[in-house]
């Protein structure tokens, strides 16, 4: 009998699928070449809330959550960036228009809010209405996101009410004290990968401190920003262990989703490692691989934990 859970894939908490094919997360099971498969749900931090809206309603395989809009500051981040799609971002000026955009958002389907804070690229909102935009989220039933950038960005978050980073902060080294109150009161979205030299030291060291304080981790990688592996992604994944995000606590970071018919995989208990799943049968005799069908046998045996016991 194997040792393991059952599960439906993992996780990435900070995805922009209108700058990536969407379709290629779908692959059902997969081989060595492609781990598209190996993710069961994203959620998307940034893309015009139509078209966000219509891909999670007719999702490529997986589960698609989304924040819709960003919300920035006349003239603040990502709004004078090329990348930036159409109708990504809406520009808020006070109470009013921030009301407006976080009801259009809960209308398109949204789970979340994104705002830009980025002080290096542009105007950043103030405390007030920082806090406005909270707790009229908070009204919707919507915990707010932050992209913070920029010296003390990160460290305002927690205390106007935001619920999560959608970075690890890279642009200056959090103090220890900083790290142990962040670490009580707000999530980390990883997204090492996507840095290099200085920002990516920073980050490591900022990440490897929360975590070691029990600050909440989640697996995230940005995706959409540069050239990365359309699913899970290994450097990711070795920048979280690097940070000493390991074993069940690396699993738990990646939130596996409940199995389905369609997407079933035995996340082997010997060393939690997120790589080593393995695509089960389906329950009624067929098992999908590299996209084909082929008949199957029974499902071999598995003593089931919950994927935060796994190790």
């Amino acid at each position: 009998m194997t040792n393991g859970s059952v599960i439906g894939g993992f996780t990435d908490h900070h995805v922009h699928l209108q700058l990536v094919d969407p379709a290629r997360l779908g692959t059902a099971f997969v081989g060595v070449a492609d781990r598209g498969g190996l993710l069961g749900r994203v959620l998307d931090l940034g893309s015009a809330p139509a078209a966000i809206a219509a891909i999670a309603a007719d999702p490529p395989g997986i589960a698609v959550s989304f924040a819709g809009a960003f919300l920035t500051p006349v003239g603040g981040y990502p709004s004078d960036r090329s990348w930036a799609p159409e109708g990504s971002f809406r520009e808020i000026a006070d109470a009013d228009s921030a009301e407006a955009a976080v009801a259009e958002m809960k209308a398109a389907g949204a789970s979340v809010i994104k705002i830009a804070s980025n002080s290096t690229a542009g105007p950043v909102f103030g405390d007030d209405l920082l806090q406005t935009i909270v707790r009229i989220a908070d009204r919707h039933g919507l915990p707010v996101v932050a992209h913070a950038e920029g010296p003390g960005e990160a460290q305002r978050m927690p205390r106007l009410g935001v619920r999560a980073l959608a970075h690890t902060p890279f642009t200056e080294r959090l103090s220890d004290a900083e790290v142990s109150a962040q670490a009580g009161r707000i999530a980390w979205i990883s997204t090492l990968a996507i840095h290099e030299g200085d920002a990516r030291g920073i980050a490591l060291d900022n990440l490897r401190r929360f975590h070691a304080h029990g600050g909440t981790v989640r697996y995230g990688t940005d995706l959409g920003n540069g050239d990365q592996p359309v699913g899970l992604n290994p450097d990711e994944v070795e920048a979280l262990r690097e940070a000493g995000v390991r074993g069940a606590a690396l699993i738990r970071a990646l939130v596996p989703v409940a199995a389905t018919a369609e997407r079933r995989y035995l996340l082997p208990a010997r060393d939690a490692d997120p790589f080593d799943l393995e695509p089960l049968p389906h329950p009624h005799g067929t098992t999908r691989t590299h996209g084909r069908t082929h008949a199957s046998g029974s499902t071999r045996p598995a003593h089931l934990t919950s994927p935060e016991t796994a190790r």
